[in-house]
């Protein structure tokens, strides 16, 4: 009879302990665009693309591989992944009982009311204590939900902070390819002015020309000269961000590529709207976090049920020491039910204030979503019309480098002024740096779909997996 009643007990702990309050999470649903307005591909998608063959720039490869393996914010990341799968195993060990081991001894000859003439006692006893609250509700099953979902989200998180980072490496190596660039420019501007300079200074001496335009050389040639440290200064800025971004001091970076000799091989496939939710991780962390809020939910309504808590006790106590294993075992076994009766709202008010949080992380959710989309649109338009503005910003190029040749030689002839020369190499300098600001901005900007895209495989590793689970039957 007596084990017919455990096994009743039992039984029946188990099905009520299967039981959890509040609501269960369901994945979000939203709707979004069927394709991207300034899409031409869709047959594929950017899981499918190697960043690395982007640019075919084994230094930018280099760079991207250094900055994932040893920068700190990476690191943190990554220190942050490890705190939350710990956070998941010790919220878990709750809905398990606890057993602590007690052992004591006393002794003394006062047993009270002032009698001291009692003789001397003392107390041994040592034993195994079993505590169990009992999960009726789902309280701690509904934690470890919440803390599955916050590793979740961490690990989403990580990759967040990958691709954000690679992002900043790829536009701060351009900005950098960009800078010795107009570094470049710079100096062979001041050596053409210098050149031009020399000779307007002679045909000064020699009363050929007026001081007026030997003043017009100087000025435009120090007009030159002053950007030459200007973009000194500012490659110098760009190595120490880069060594920052690598996780390193700050050093010298050593650049083999020419700015204008980065081409992007192929055009970046984009996929459809909706394989972002699929895909970019911010808008997976932001569900993740979702899900954790809710889970929230049933722990607060938990709360708000009586909790029932099983105590046992198994082991030996005597008034002697060398009595304590010879004595017979002493156990005991009892229950405890703690109910919130009075607390002036307080358990609801918890309930609701868990309610109201899962329903700001669901918009929040919901805002990640259109800033992908943005995101995505955005950078489509910007590699559509960069396209455009660097054809321009080429024939602009080629336009006055040639109307700079030519006023000087109408100079040498004497059929123009100097003025026209002076106005011919302001347009050359502008065109030429503009050029190549907007050469990076395009190269730039294709880091900057990838991105908005969610990225493509981070590493060798995952892309075989990825392959493998493609073939997987």
């Amino acid at each position: 009879m007596k084990k017919i009643i455990i096994i009743v007990v039992l039984g029946l702990l188990v099905f009520v302990s299967g039981c959890k309050v509040g609501p269960d999470f369901v994945k979000p649903e939203y709707q979004s665009p069927a394709e991207f307005r300034y899409d031409s591909i869709t047959t594929d998608t950017v899981v499918n693309l190697r960043w690395w063959e982007i640019y075919n720039d084994k230094t930018l490869d280099t760079l991207i591989r250094i900055a994932l393996a040893e920068n700190k914010n990476v690191l943190i990341a990554a220190a942050r992944i490890e705190a939350a799968r710990a956070a998941v195993g010790y919220t878990r060990a709750d809905q398990f009982p606890t057993v602590n081991v007690l052992a004591g001894v006393g002794g003394g000859n006062y047993a009270g009311g002032g009698n001291i003439a009692n003789p001397q006692s003392g107390n041994w006893f040592a034993y195994p204590e079993l505590v169990w609250e009992i999960d009726f509700w789902g309280k701690y099953r509904r934690s470890t939900e919440s803390a599955r979902a916050d590793l979740l989200a961490t690990e989403y998180g990580r990759r967040t902070v990958q691709l954000g980072l690679i992002s900043a490496v790829a536009s701060t190596y351009f900005q950098y390819l960009d800078d010795i660039s107009k570094w470049n420019i710079s100096k062979q501007t001041v050596e053409s002015r210098d050149s031009a300079l020399s000779i307007i200074q002679a045909r000064y001496n020699w009363g050929v020309v007026s001081e007026l335009e030997l003043n017009q050389a100087q000025i435009q040639r120090a007009i030159a000269a002053v950007t030459v440290p200007v973009y000194r200064r500012y490659v110098a800025f760009d190595q120490s961000a880069l060594s920052i971004l690598l996780g390193r001091n700050p050093d010298t970076i050593v650049a083999d590529a020419d700015l204008f000799n980065v081409q992007v091989n192929t055009d970046i496939p984009t996929g459809i709207p909706s394989q972002l939710l699929e895909r970019r991780p911010d808008i997976l962390e932001a569900q993740a976090a979702y899900e954790s809020q809710n889970a929230k939910i049933g722990v607060a309504v938990a709360m708000r049920f009586p909790s029932i808590s099983l105590t046992a006790l198994l082991g030996a106590a005597s008034p002697d020491l060398q009595y304590l294993t010879s004595t017979g075992l002493a156990w005991s076994v009892g229950g405890s039910l703690l109910s919130p009766l009075f607390q002036f709202g307080k358990n609801k008010r918890r309930v609701e204030i868990e309610r109201y949080n899962t329903e700001a992380a669901l918009l929040n959710y919901e805002s990640s979503v259109l800033q992908a989309l943005k995101d995505v649109e955005d950078a489509l338009i910007t590699i559509t019309t960069l396209k455009e503005e660097l054809i321009a910003q080429k024939e602009r190029y080629d336009a006055a480098i040639n109307a700079e040749m030519l006023s000087m030689q109408r100079y040498d002839r004497g059929v123009t002024s100097y003025l026209e020369v002076v106005e011919s190499q302001r347009y050359a300098f502008e065109a030429q740096l503009s050029y190549s600001q907007t050469n990076r901005d395009l190269l730039t900007s294709y880091i900057q779909l990838y991105k908005a895209l969610g990225g493509g495989w981070i590493s060798e590793q995952e892309e075989q997996a990825a392959q493998q689970a493609a073939t997987a039957p």
